[in-house]
């Protein structure tokens, strides 16, 4: 099946989008083809070089390894604006993206979870 992730919730200070990236790791995992859109504080999940306390999860890390697995992730490009941010700031795989995108998207998707 195709699985869209749609986040929305920043990468640290809440659990929302560390488990919508778990989520989404695990159904492509199990065979599926998933595709990941960052919304609002989301986008900064997928920002390179982050650097988090000992024994904390870095979610930089979790979002290259599902993109080598064949995710793909698309960044809401007025979101990362408001954000100061930059496609060359972006993990490998992640992309700028667009709402003509997203709607692309969601037309593909069996099934669309909103995180």
């Amino acid at each position: 099946m195709n699985y869209l992730f749609v986040l929305h919730d920043p990468p640290y200070g809440t659990e929302r989008t560390y488990n919508g990236i778990r989520w989404a790791r695990q159904m492509l995992d199990a065979g599926n083809e998933v595709r990941v859109f960052n919304f609002a504080d989301a986008v900064i999940s997928v920002t390179a070089g982050q650097k988090v306390p000992s024994g904390f999860y870095n979610l930089a890390k979790m979002t290259s390894a599902l993109t080598k697995n064949g995710g793909l992730i698309g960044n809401c490009g007025a979101c990362m604006d408001a954000r100061g941010m930059s496609e060359d700031q972006l993990v490998d795989g992640a992309h700028r993206s667009s709402m003509a995108e997203l709607a692309d998207w969601t037309a593909w998707a069996d099934q669309v979870i909103n995180v």
